[in-house]
């Protein structure tokens, strides 16, 4: 078992930045890909961007590449989210995810069902 905390979160005027903390305990961080999901009042929740274990390979929504950027600090058991150029259709909580290690995700991690393990989430809202 794995818990994941996330922080970082808050109110930022159209075209700030935020950055999200997301820190993990319990069982040992080695292994894991870590994903960012969100999800809108009466919306469904969707990807944002993922990383795997080594850093090596991230993934990112159309709606956020080039302004989202993903990072992992294994050392410190914490995955980062930079928020820049944020816009009002940011507005959302953001969720932390963590993968499986016995059971890698097949193919990019960019789905909710690679992903057992979740944060409580942090609210972001982008005032116009």
């Amino acid at each position: 078992q794995v818990q994941l905390v996330e922080s970082g979160g808050g109110l930022v005027q159209a075209g700030g930045s935020l950055r999200l903390s997301c820190a993990a305990s319990g069982r040992t961080f080695s292994g894991y890909a870590m994903g960012w999901f969100r999800q809108a009042p009466g919306k469904e929740r969707e990807f944002v961007t993922a990383i795997t274990w080594s850093g090596d390979s991230t993934y990112y929504s159309y709606s956020v590449e080039g302004r989202f950027t993903i990072s992992r600090d294994n050392a410190k058991n914490t995955v980062y989210l930079q928020m820049n150029s944020l816009l009002p259709d940011d507005t959302a909580v953001y969720y932390c995810a963590a993968s499986d290690p016995d059971r890698p995700p097949l193919g990019a991690p960019t789905r909710l069902l690679d992903y057992p393990y979740w944060g409580q989430g942090t609210q972001v809202t982008v005032s116009s």
